[in-house]
Order: C-alpha cells, then structure tokens, then sequence
C-alpha cells in the first residue's frame, strides 16, 4: 500500500515540478505552446464544452428528483459531521473563493464596456452585464463540482472506497483496473489539474492584496511585497491545513461567510439600494428565462470570439477546478442523503454568487462608462478603483483585503488537505508532513510563475491538460448511475426479503 502511495506521489511532484520549470525557464515556449493548444481546443471542441456542462446540470437534477435522491452518503443511520452554515461555508470557501472579489466587479464592469452584439454602456449592456455573470458564476461550476463531489461521496461513505478520483470508477471499470495503471493516471491527473488550478489562483489572489494594499496604503506594487504577502499567508494556510478539517479549515470558512455577508450589507445600504434589488431580480429573471438557450449558445455562422473568451475559458476553467473542489466538497458531506446534497451544492452557493455580482456589479456599472473604464484598465484593482467613488469606500476596501486574505488561505488550506489525500491513496486525514510538502510546493509555484509572468499561462495551460477531464467526468456521471441502480436494486430484494 506504501508503495501505491509513494508513486503516485513521486510522479505527480515530477509532473509538476517539471511544469514549473518549464513556465520560469522558457515562459515564452510554454506561453505558445499552452496558448496554441488552448486555441485549438475552444476553437474546435467549444460545442463539447458547452454540452458537457449542460449535461452535468441535467443529470444532477434528474438524478436529485428521482428515487436515488433519498439515498444517505454513508450507511442508512448516519448523520452529518458539520452543521449547514459550516458545510455551506467550507463548500464555498473552496468553490469560488478569491474568484468572487477578484471578478465581482471586474466581470460585470468588461461586459459593460464591451458587450456582445450590442452597444457598450447603456442600460442593455448593463442588464447584459449582470445576467453573463450570473450564468458563468451560477449553477453550472456548481453542477460541474457536484458530479465529481456526489460520485466519490458516495463510493467513499456508501461503498468504503478510498478517497481517490480513480474510486469513482469502479462501478464500471472493476476495481483490479482501478488500482492499475488507469487508476494512478487518473489520480496524477487531478492533482496535476489542483496544483495548477489553485497556484493560478492563489498567484492572483497575491497580486490584489497587493493592489488593495497599494490602494488603501501606498504600500508599492513590487516584488518584496509579494513575498512578504506569500510568506504571511503561507504560515496561515499550514497552520490550518495543519490543525485539520474542524479546527483551521471549518473555522475559517465561517470566518469567510461572516466577512462577506458584512461586506454584502454595507455595500447594499451605501450603494443603490434600489437599483442593486431591481438588478437582482431582473438578473434572476433573465437567467431562469434564457438558461437551456444560453447553455448551448454559438455563432456557428459568425464570430465565435466572445464565446472563447468568456463562456468557454468559464467552462474549461471549472473543469479544471472540479477534481479539487470535488474532492473537497465529498470530504465534507458525509451523512446528507443525495437529494439534500445537491440542492445544497448546486442552489444555495449559486444564489450567494447572484447576490454578490448584482450588489457590486451594479455598484460599478452605477458610476458611468468612464469609471467601468478606468477601473477594467487592471483587473487586479477594479474593485479599489470603484469603491474609491462609494461612500464607506475605505472601509468596504479593507474588509475586502481581509476577506481576500481569509479566502486565500481557506482556498490554499483546502487544496493542501486534497493534495494530501489525492497522494495518500485516498487517506481522509493525510500527514502533516505530505501536507506541508504540498502546501510548500503551492506557493513556491503560484510565486516561481507570478514572477515568471507565467500566471495567466498557467491558467490556460490548466485549462486546455484539463480537457481530459471533462470525458473523464462525462464518463463519471455513467459509472455514479450504474451504482446507484444496483445499491437501489439490493435494496428492494432486502425489503422483500424482510416483508416475506
């Protein structure tokens, strides 16, 4: 057993290490050969991507509705380890994180200034401004997250598999496959995908603490900074990865819900109270109205570019992001019965995104094209550059580079617990001493690339190694069904067994 964990683990440090060193020593290379292969793909494979999504929302609400939703993620007695708003909470911290602040304003304030087919800064692009934001950040990441989430969840605590991606397999491959060459591909894949996704955001999380700092303080935007900034939030995150899921993690996410819900009100009682509740229900509205239209929207007869841009990076970058997060979010969620378990990680996480965008997007968009422009100049410090014309601003800024800094470190700290156990044939509690390895290994690459300026490089060459993934998690949905029925059909011969 040692012996599976340590290949898995050696292979997958050369693998990344290797990637590392590629985007410092070469940017340039790496920078073509990443950009070129992603091209490729949103150019040729954009239509899989968007159905491929549109697959996982349908198949986690058909699979919530039907007769499997009443099934337990663990044995038919037992509970759940956290409470709602810790499950929420932690299930969130990991999902999105530094995203939301990162984009909250940037997102709505580019579609503002350069909408699709319509004219920038008026009151269309505006209404077209919330609704896009609404549809990258809603319920398909988390339908996406969901399918690898529920899939492990279940082969985890309702079957006694190890907490690998490969587990969620067996139903369909047999478990001597799966403990083979196929099973240890997989698993080196989705660390790959979470060391890359997560040293990307964390990188960029880096870069508007920086930015906030500079805006609130005059601190300078420079290196030394960033290493400071690395090094502080690095102790915080393994002294949290460290004291494990209920002490750090938990409480931190907490910490994270406590801080942005704060952050919502005040933004809410000084921004356009009015203008920010007729933007969210007008935004719900037209997202309800448009969803299947949306989610399989080209142009096959024109310009596709948009779609590359937005839509399909959205979509990809999700992928990228769904075996960390899925992991993550299956460690959590012992005890729900399926049907309360994707209600709770597809809904109730997408509407905290709809409130968060319609408050600070229509904060940003409220200030006119001149500012929307100024501020989109630096993504990193859109939202410094709005709140400057807010009242409170100061104060809304502050507690935005809090919560940037709380998100950072839940973000961080969670992916380090995942790397552990992805590396630990599936261990629900890895060592110390794999996840320090880890959390090290993080922060040396979100800092190596930063400098590299491989950050955005990163991002994309995450995205296009991800593709793989997106028919591996297709190919998931089918094995999760085919469990489920048999769990359902031996059950029924129990009852009948009992009754007769």
């Amino acid at each position: 057993m040692k012996g599976k964990d340590n290949s898995v683990f050696l292979i997958s440090l050369i693998v990344v290490f290797s990637i590392s060193l590629w985007g410092i020593l070469a940017p340039e290379g790496f920078g073509q050969v990443a950009n070129g292969l992603f091209a490729f793909l949103t150019d040729k494979f954009g239509w899989f991507y968007l159905l491929a999504m549109f697959f996982f929302v349908i198949f986690m609400f058909g699979i919530a509705v039907s007769k499997f939703g009443q099934i337990r993620l663990g044995d038919d007695d037992s509970k759940p380890e956290y409470s709602y708003i810790s499950w929420f909470a932690m299930l969130f911290s990991a999902g999105m994180g530094i995203g939301l602040v990162f984009w909250g304003v940037a997102e709505p304030l580019n579609h503002f200034m350069a909408p699709m087919n319509m004219e920038a800064g008026t009151s269309e692009a505006a209404n077209f401004a919330i609704y896009t934001s609404f549809f990258h950040w809603g319920i398909h990441p988390w339908a996406n997250y969901s399918v690898i989430a529920l899939a492990l969840a279940y082969m985890q605590f309702r079957k006694g598999k190890p907490g690998l991606i490969s587990s969620i397999f067996i139903p369909l491959l047999g478990e001597e496959k799966v403990k083979g060459p196929i099973g240890k591909t997989i698993d080196i894949l989705a660390i790959f995908a979470t060391v890359a996704g997560v040293a990307t955001s964390l990188g960029l999380g880096v870069l508007q603490i920086n930015g906030g700092l500079n805006y609130l303080f005059g601190i300078p935007i420079n290196t030394t900074v960033s290493i400071i900034i690395i090094v502080i939030v690095t102790v915080l995150f393994m002294i949290s990865a460290v004291s494990g899921l209920d002490k750090g993690i938990k409480i931190l996410s907490n910490a994270n819900v406590g801080i942005a819900a704060l952050l919502m009100i005040i933004a809410l009682i000084v921004g356009p109270t009015v203008m920010i509740l007729n933007s969210l229900t007008n935004g719900l509205g037209m997202y309800l109205g448009n969803i299947i239209q949306e989610s399989m929207k080209l142009e096959p007869f024109g310009d596709n570019s948009w779609f590359g841009g937005w839509r399909i990076f959205y979509w990809a970058w999700w992928i990228a992001w769904a075996p960390f997060v899925g992991v993550f979010i299956a460690r959590i969620s012992k005890g729900r019965t399926i049907r309360e378990f994707i209600i709770g990680v597809t809904l109730v996480p997408a509407l905290g995104s709809f409130v968060w965008f319609a408050i600070f997007g229509t904060i940003g968009i409220n200030l006119g094209p001149e500012i929307a422009s100024e501020a989109i100049q630096v993504t990193e410090t859109a939202f410094f550059v709005v709140m400057k014309h807010v009242p409170y601003g100061n104060l809304i800024s502050m507690i935005a580079v809090i919560l940037l800094g709380t998100f950072f470190v839940t973000s961080a700290d969670s992916a380090t617990f995942v790397l552990g156990m992805l590396s630990s044939n599936g261990d629900l509690n890895p060592s110390t001493q794999k996840k320090i390895i880890w959390g090290a290994i993080q922060s040396l690459m979100a800092f190596s690339l930063m400098m590299a300026g491989g950050l955005s490089v990163l991002q994309i060459a995450s995205i296009a190694a991800a593709f793989p993934f997106a028919i591996v998690m297709v190919f998931a949905c089918f094995s999760l069904l085919k469990a489920l029925r048999e769990d359902s059909v031996s059950a029924e011969e129990s009852s009948k067994r009992i009754a007769s």
